[in-house]
């Protein structure tokens, strides 16, 4: 697919810098905030630094090398953008973003160009279909410049991940708006840390998924169920295909409906797809997709996919962290307290579990409170995951998943548990359980 090339590249020019307009220049970046109140020169010599320090650990990185392409180009450096864009188009012919670029800077010779796609001249080739087309690798290059650009992240922590267990390495985060996957795991003391992040395609539409076949992608909280391996794959699905739960606990509850939301890769011919061209899944290029499959156990991995992620200041971050770590120990001790009352104070009205809702759950645990004369319970391998809101009017949800240890006079047990979490009048109360 290098119809927009072979069209406007036929003319073999080279020319002066694109005009500074969107998508090129950084000085606001539409899908995140700006990089730094400074000048525009001081912006994109700050993601030149940035884009030098990811080159240097990954000389190979073909998203980097071209948002270094398209920088130097502005800053004046033609040759040396344009014989970056040569080596990354051998490298890559997939790419198709790269060659619209390569093609721009070199059209940019008989006119200015505002941006990439942007040419008059290259209107006049394309068909209807092919504009549309154009459009998309438009978008694919806004975003990825601002995921480059993006500094969101820099000094805060993802309202999503409030604690990763012993056994979670890693937790993938999925911004629709910015149309960027972040890696998240722990620094030898513990902490949360960036690891990663990377250019995602989701759904064809916006919105959170409500049914089967309304090409979104959904919004929640999931968990990676298994690893499909690229033979027993069509080639659409690239080097492989991690599927998540979708629909989960939550979902059925809510009606949701559908079926095979996947993380996958590429097929083989493309490098990348542009940023809503899934039918609900969420697309890697298979180069990005196979540094990331040793990291992603399933089971293990969550994934949490938020129509824009909030970012928190790390004592934003603690309080809210250490609130549920509270609710959740209230909780255990007064279950092991065997005041029935009081544990039971901190299911919701409208809690569920398999087979129960409020009054089965109470009744069940009148009759198993009755038998107990002592009962112990350790909660360990505590994983706090919270839910994106659409509607800041919405109570917030988190979903906790420990191993819970539970031992009394006649039964003990080691189990997976699962609660979803709902804060009601500033309280945190259980909205589910479940394994």
């Amino acid at each position: 697919m290098r119809w927009l090339f072979l069209a406007c590249c036929a003319l073999l020019v080279a020319g002066p810098v694109l005009a500074d307009e969107t998508p090129l220049r950084l000085a606001r970046l539409e899908a995140g905030a700006p990089i730094a109140p400074t000048s525009d020169n001081a912006r994109i010599e700050a993601v030149l630094a940035r884009l030098t320090d990811r080159l240097s650990r990954q000389p190979s990185d073909p998203e980097a090398r071209l948002v270094h392409s398209v920088l130097r180009f502005r800053n004046g450096d033609r040759q040396g953008a344009l014989a970056e864009l040569d080596r990354l188009v051998q490298d890559e012919p997939g790419f198709n973003l790269a060659w619209l670029v390569r093609g721009d800077l070199r059209l940019a010779a008989l006119e200015p160009v505002s941006g990439v796609g942007h040419s008059p001249l290259s209107r006049l080739f394309l068909a209807p279909e092919q504009r549309e087309r154009l459009e998309r690798l438009r978008e694919e290059a806004r975003l990825r410049l601002a995921g480059i650009g993006f500094d969101g992240w820099r000094g805060r922590l993802p309202d999503a991940i409030l604690a990763l267990g012993e056994s979670v390495d890693n937790a993938l985060l999925v911004d629709k708006r910015l149309h960027r996957l972040f890696v998240y795991g722990r620094d030898a003391d513990g902490r949360l840390r960036r690891q990663a992040d990377y250019y995602v395609s989701t759904g064809k539409l916006d919105g959170d998924k409500r049914k089967v076949g309304d090409l979104r992608t959904p919004e929640g909280v999931y968990f990676i169920t298994s690893h499909i391996p690229s033979e027993k794959l069509p080639d659409k699905y690239g080097i492989g295909a991690f599927p998540v739960n979708y629909p989960n606990e939550l979902d059925r509850r809510l009606g949701k409906t559908g079926y095979g939301i996947w993380l996958h890769g590429t097929e083989s011919r493309y490098y990348s797809r542009p940023p809503r061209d899934s039918e609900g899944c969420m697309v890697l290029t298979n180069r990005d997709l196979q540094r990331l499959q040793g990291e992603l156990a399933p089971g293990q991995t969550p994934v949490v996919i938020s129509p824009g992620v909030d970012w928190l200041t790390p004592a934003e971050w603690r309080t809210r962290r250490q609130e549920l770590f509270a609710a959740i120990d209230a909780w255990r001790r007064d279950w092991e307290s065997l005041n029935l009352e009081r544990y039971l104070a901190h299911y919701a009205e409208d809690f569920w579990a398999p087979g129960f809702d409020l009054a089965g759950w109470q009744r069940r645990k009148r009759q198993v409170f009755a038998g107990k004369t002592f009962q112990t319970i350790r909660i360990e391998d505590l994983t706090l995951l919270a839910y994106p809101r659409r509607n800041p009017d919405a109570p917030a949800v988190v979903v906790a998943r420990f191993t819970q240890d539970y031992r009394s006079n006649n039964y003990q047990s080691r189990v997976r548990k699962r609660l979803y979490l709902k804060r009601i009048n500033g309280r945190w109360k259980i909205w589910y359980e479940g394994r």
